[in-house]
């Protein structure tokens, strides 16, 4: 059974499925890039009391399962994902700098999807199955 969190005022299990995809989709990312995005990313999602669950990717995206408390809005904290790791990474690895004529690193759309819990069939019977 998944874990519940809580905090004082709710009790939650919010997780996102997100994915960035590099600016013109190239394929500019290797293992030493995803590792230092892990890095990075792991310590954005402390700051927003949120927890990096798993981090991977290929050479032109990146994927990541990211538990977050209902405080937590998913734009502000994507935007930050973003533009933090697009910074970082870029200081760290002049061969992504050298890329891209203006400093950016990620492409402007993303993908979020909402994940874990019972399925919504399941969900929407019990709440079928309530009694008024």
């Amino acid at each position: 059974m998944s874990e519940i969190y809580k905090n004082r005022h709710s009790a939650f299990n919010l997780h996102v499925h997100l994915v960035f995809i590099t600016k013109y989709r190239k394929k500019i990312l290797g293992e030493l890039h995803h590792k230092y995005f892990n890095e990075c990313a792991t310590e954005i999602c402390k700051d927003f009391d949120a927890e990096l669950k798993e981090c991977n990717g290929e050479s032109d995206h990146v994927h990541m399962l990211i538990q977050y408390p209902p405080t937590v809005q998913l734009s502000k904290l994507v935007n930050n994902l973003k533009s933090v790791t697009s910074r970082r990474m870029r200081n760290e690895f002049l061969d992504l700098r050298g890329n891209y004529t203006k400093p950016v690193l990620w492409s402007r759309s993303y993908f979020a999807g909402s994940c874990g819990g019972a399925p919504l069939e399941i969900i929407k019977q019990y709440i079928q199955n309530q009694q008024g």
